[in-house]
């Protein structure tokens, strides 16, 4: 184990950040931000934030040094993509809210946030893997729109929601026609006419906004409309899917562009379906989850900036609409220019989020096989920390060791995209962190055994 100097030992594990420095030195150093590692480096943390990253950093007089020669110091992993604290076990709904259900009359309306539960056995075990933030979304019901999505961080305290409504969440391709009568087609048009209804909503007076439009829409502000918050006596209902005015109230600040819309498609030609939208509605900020077919039509994403959230290692027709999956689809959109980070959508996206950077190390191992299409190290890396962030618009905030970025520092026995190797210590917010949880307290009461406790039925 590394050497803990200074009293950091004794520090108080998991409560509120206080005013303290923390210098952890002599790591080899990742920045998060897809450079290279940083061989015999330094990451300063002061109240709660980076202060340096790198070689050369000066140590204050008052820091608390923590050495770590021959280990590996990274930002914390993001999960880009999960449910991550909505569930415990799955033996009913009861215990789970990423269950998707028919009852609830809302749908866009829905926010995530109230669901998590910062006591989940899942963040625990997450966190005691490097993982210290994630994108959660909430699971579709009836509707293609699944509702309002959070970011969250993994600390060993009930203050879990960094970000709540921070995306709105909507489900085409298969799970949308399924959810939208059966087709493609009446997905589409669902999601187009919610649009058109945020946009009448919001009062646009032009609320359509076409290619070769000069004018900008004409705003009425929201806040300034009678009984913004009502349901609708007369609530819409399309392909037998209500939309209430608090749906259609909630679909406003993704129509204006203050929302990020999350957008769930795998074939090539739903992926552009989706791009072209914004000829309609100009507004919109979209990033795309999945995109397994992604790579044969990675320069119309490229050209369009959008985001994408893929998943990383879908290699098998799954489906008719990942007939061209293949393990190269990340570092070939990644070559196009397209702006890509890590998620696992419908991947044990609540429990195993972990294993990102198990998908990341297998990109980098695809940059050795011929014809294959991976990652160097330093962007495999950026695709569970930096690029994940980016993606939701907090890149500013989280994901990499960037002066100024929240304190989400990991310590690794060794190459963190190596299966061999653990997180020994992780920092949130600049406070240490807990790593015992349900599994390691289930391992150490097993691993070893005297006779007399063993349970009654096994004694002779």
């Amino acid at each position: 184990m590394f050497g803990i100097m200074c009293g950091v030992a004794g520090a108080c594990i998991g409560c509120k950040a206080s005013a303290q420095t923390i210098a952890i030195t002599g790591g080899t150093v990742v920045l998060g931000d897809g450079s290279d590692p940083i061989e015999g480096g330094t990451v300063i943390v002061r109240d709660g934030r980076i202060v340096a990253a790198g070689r050369d950093v000066g140590i204050p007089k008052t820091a608390e040094l923590i050495d770590a020669r021959g280990k590996w110091v990274t930002p914390g992993i993001v999960a880009g993509f999960s449910r991550l604290g909505l569930t415990e076990v799955d033996s009913g709904a009861s215990g789970s809210d990423d269950t998707e259900t028919g009852s609830s009359p809302f749908n866009a309306a829905i926010d995530v946030a109230p669901a998590i539960n910062p006591k989940a056995s899942t963040i625990a075990v997450s966190r005691a893997d490097g993982v210290t933030r994630a994108v959660v979304a909430p699971v579709a019901g009836r509707s293609i729109f699944a509702g309002q999505g959070a970011v969250i961080d993994t600390g060993a305290d009930m203050d879990a929601v960094l970000r709540a409504r921070a995306f709105q969440f909507v489900e085409l391709g298969e799970g949308g026609a399924d959810k939208a009568g059966g087709s493609r087609a009446s997905a589409f048009v669902l999601f187009r006419n919610a649009l058109r209804e945020a946009n009448d909503l919001a009062g646009f007076r032009n609320p359509v906004v076409g290619r070769g439009t000069a004018a900008p829409p004409e705003i009425v502000p929201y806040e300034e409309r009678p009984d913004p918050g009502l349901i609708s006596r007369d609530a819409r209902r399309t392909d037998d899917v209500m939309l209430t005015r608090f749906d259609a109230a909630a679909l406003v600040p993704v129509v204006r562009g203050r929302q990020l819309l999350l957008v769930h498609v795998e074939r090539a030609i739903d992926i552009l379906n989706v791009l072209k939208l914004r000829r309609e509605f100009s507004g919109l900020r979209i990033a795309l989850v999945g995109v397994t077919e992604g790579w044969t039509v990675a320069d119309q994403i490229a050209a369009s900036g959008v985001w994408v959230i893929a998943s990383a290692l879908n290699d098998l027709p799954a489906s008719f609409e990942m007939l061209a999956a293949t393990q190269s689809n990340v570092g070939r959109l990644r070559a196009a220019g397209v702006r890509v980070a890590i998620g696992m959508i419908d991947d044990n996206d609540t429990r195993f989020v972990r294993n990102q950077r198990q998908y990341a190390g297998n990109l980098v191992a695809l940059s050795k096989v011929p014809g294959a299409a991976g990652l160097t190290w330093g962007e495999a890396f950026a695709m569970i920390s930096s690029r994940p962030a980016e993606a939701v618009g907090m890149g500013n905030e989280i994901g990499s060791l960037g002066a100024g970025r929240r304190g989400d520092v990991v310590i690794w026995s060794g190459d963190p995209l190596e299966l061999s190797s653990a997180a020994e210590a992780v920092w949130i917010d600049g406070v240490r962190q807990p790593l015992d949880n349900h599994q390691t307290r289930l391992r150490d009461r097993y691993r070893s055994l005297e006779r007399r406790d063993l349970p009654e039925a096994y004694r002779k």
